[in-house]
């Protein structure tokens, strides 16, 4: 069974960063995408962020380019994503997810597994 658990989320400033990372356990391969997700209250789930399973493609949500990196590491099965300048519109709760994206990215991607999420929330 495989299992994806979150952590790092909290109540931050605008203007802070936070880390999130998650750690992946049960039967995955090296070579499946990662990504992070998020839902802010009374909105859908959109795409942060992708990493191809070589960590060789990275892709971003237009609203966190420049912002937030996406990075992984395989002999741990983990994937993080570091949020820089954090802003009240990233306040959501984020989850990861383990699957496939091809080229050029969203929407062309596919998850199989994911997350239960950790919440961000950003004050102004």
């Amino acid at each position: 069974q495989v299992q994806l658990v979150e952590s790092g989320g909290g109540l931050v400033q605008a203007g802070d960063s936070l880390r999130l990372s998650c750690v992946v356990s049960g039967r995955t391969s090296s070579s499946d995408s990662m990504a992070w997700f998020r839902r802010a209250p009374g909105k859908g789930r959109e795409f942060v962020a992708g990493i191809t399973g070589s960590g060789g493609r990275t892709y971003y949500a237009n609203s966190v380019k420049g912002r937030f990196t996406i990075s992984r590491d395989n002999a741990q099965n983990t994937v993080s994503l570091q949020m820089n300048s954090l802003k009240p519109e990233d306040t959501a709760v984020y989850s990861c997810a383990v699957g496939w994206i091809l080229p050029p990215g969203p929407p062309n991607y596919g998850m199989t597994y994911w997350g239960k999420g950790t919440l961000v929330t950003v004050s102004s």
